[in-house]
């Protein structure tokens, strides 16, 4: 039951499909140039952005539907 040269083919098949997957994080192009301690405090502050703009949403939906507006308000009032 000998499987011939498939596992090398399967095998030199992964190695191309891996290649240049294997890049830390300093190695990405978004991140070249930046320290650890760097990229944590951008990263941060991109996370409370996205944050902030996730509540303005939030609350903004909110006072759409306490006004009435939207199907509902046209349903309850036939």
């Amino acid at each position: 039951m000998t499987r011939g040269n498939q596992r090398d083919l399967a095998r030199e098949k992964n190695m191309k499909n891996n290649k240049g997957k294997a890049q830390s994080a300093a190695e990405t192009e978004a991140n070249k140039g930046l320290s650890l301690q760097e990229r944590q405090i951008r990263d941060a502050a991109k996370m409370r952005e996205k944050q902030l703009l996730a509540e303005q949403k939030k609350a903004g939906g909110n006072n759409n539907n306490e006004s009435g507006g939207g199907a509902g308000a046209a349903a309850s009032a036939r």
